[in-house]
């Protein structure tokens, strides 16, 4: 599956996109998110603070807890403010 990363974790990740395939265990988003996190000192600094990382699925904004299984796109990015 392809994840997209926004703003500051794209810059903390160091990269835009990339092409994951996790394991069969990662079921959630915030499953994708530890996984993740386990990936190098990048993605864990990118994801120290995962409650206020924000994902979306193929273009929806989701919650943590919601399934991956047939996601084409992930990302995620800071919370956002308006202006």
């Amino acid at each position: 599956m392809k994840v997209v990363y926004f703003a500051w974790v794209r810059e903390r990740i160091g990269m835009a996109e990339e092409i994951v395939d996790p394991p069969p265990a990662v079921r959630t988003v915030a499953d994708l998110i530890g996984w993740l996190s386990g990936r190098g000192e990048q993605y864990a600094y990118a994801f120290e603070n995962a409650r206020v990382i924000r994902a979306a699925i193929d273009h929806a904004h989701v919650k943590p807890d919601t399934a991956i299984a047939g996601a084409r796109e992930i990302a995620f990015f800071p919370p956002m403010t308006g202006g």
